[in-house]
């Protein structure tokens, strides 16, 4: 027989025991899952964080390469200093530096940066061209011509003259004018749909992008525009005989 103390005690036994599983397996299974839930949501937090930030950086970085090119078309090696790009860019100079450490990192970067820009441009110029034949090829010529008749060529000339007489600039203009050169020649066969190994395919081009550079010297000086679209409309004439038999 139970006596009451004895009831009483297990009453109070049962219900602790109860009231203890109840509270460790809720209090337990709670806090372990907001725990993991918690892990598990810091990561996505941290790239919520971080991405304002790298879009800043971007947007920081792209002001100071096209704010570098403009300072070279327009005030030359000698005038486009660190700080005068950076409040072109309107940015402070350590911020400039942050990005790039030296001068000749700025520049050649900027370069490099227009004529990547360039090239997607003339990528995108396929969607618009006239089918093969003597009008395809004209506006082929006419957009390539316009690489060195406009501030991305300036820009370009002030680094190969800066580079004439700084050893340490002149090695990276060449490495940076030998990638953007042969970049530029592979648009053009792609462009003009042409085969290289063709008979006198691959001396035309060149001759086109020669010629395209030395009709951007001559407008530095002078915009002699009526002159220049007769000798790219020669040109382009010239590249149609050579591409029509390969057709």
């Amino acid at each position: 027989m139970t006596t009451p103390s004895q009831s009483s005690q297990s009453g109070q036994s049962s219900q602790s025991g109860r009231s203890n599983g109840s509270g460790r397996s809720n209090g337990s299974g709670e806090a372990n899952g907001s725990g993991e839930a918690d892990r598990a949501a810091r990561p996505d937090r941290a790239k919520q964080d971080r991405s304002p930030k790298q879009d800043r950086s971007r947007a920081t970085r792209l002001r100071l390469l096209e704010a570098a090119v403009a300072c070279l078309a327009e005030h030359g090696w000698s005038g486009s200093t660190v700080t005068v790009v950076a409040e072109r860019a309107g940015v402070s100079r350590g911020a400039a530096q942050h990005h790039f450490p030296t001068r000749e990192d700025l520049f050649t970067a900027a370069v490099e940066h227009v004529a990547e820009k360039r090239s997607g441009a003339l990528r995108a110029l396929t969607r618009d061209l006239p089918p093969p034949g003597f009008a395809r090829t004209w506006v082929i010529v006419e957009e390539l011509v316009d690489l060195y008749t406009g501030p991305l060529f300036r820009a370009a000339l002030q680094l190969w003259m800066a580079a004439s007489n700084e050893e340490q600039l002149r090695q990276r203009v060449t490495a940076l004018e030998a990638r953007v050169g042969r970049e530029t020649h592979r648009m053009a066969l792609e462009l003009l749909g042409a085969d290289e190994r063709g008979p006198g395919v691959r001396e035309t081009v060149q001759g086109l992008l020669d010629m395209g550079r030395g009709l951007g010297l001559a407008n530095l000086l002078t915009d002699d525009k009526a002159r220049r679209d007769g000798v790219v409309e020669q040109w382009a004439r010239i590249l149609d005989d050579v591409l029509r038999p390969l057709r």
